[in-house]
């Protein structure tokens, strides 16, 4: 199959999916959730739809569970959308880059916070007119 038009399936699931579980669903379980991608196989008949979560790992767990109860009715949004022969058997991942990426952001935040008063007075000197506001 060609690969533009798995990808464009690809990106509807993903929209489907974002939308479906930002609006339609009312489980209490699922909230703090992020369709971040999906991927269907080259026969269309599987999804894979990556789900970042946020939250502790009580909550991520329960949103998981909650989300794969839910994959039903995805599943006959899905059919609505894509019209093809046959609707994709759709998986949830839990994707954690983005969880990881602000793990980074804040190790390298803190670093620049520790490096920068040793670094401060190699910079206050061309600031001379910073220096008498002090009192």
């Amino acid at each position: 199959m060609k690969q533009h038009r798995i990808a464009r399936v690809s990106e509807a699931i993903r929209e489907v999916a974002a939308e479906t579980i930002l609006f339609e669903l009312g489980d209490p379980r699922i909230k703090n959730v992020t369709v971040t991608k999906a991927e269907v196989s080259g026969d269309l008949q599987k999804a894979k739809i990556y789900v970042s979560v946020m939250g502790t790992q009580k909550e991520q767990d329960l949103c998981m569970h909650g989300l794969k109860h839910s994959a039903g009715y995805l599943q006959s949004k899905l059919a609505t959308r894509l019209q093809t022969r046959f609707t994709p058997t759709v998986t949830f991942i839990r994707d954690d880059g983005v969880k990881k990426s602000i793990e980074i952001s804040r190790i390298i935040n803190e670093a620049l916070a520790q490096s920068r008063p040793d670094a401060q007075p190699s910079s206050a000197e061309g600031t001379a007119d910073e220096a008498p506001v002090e009192g």
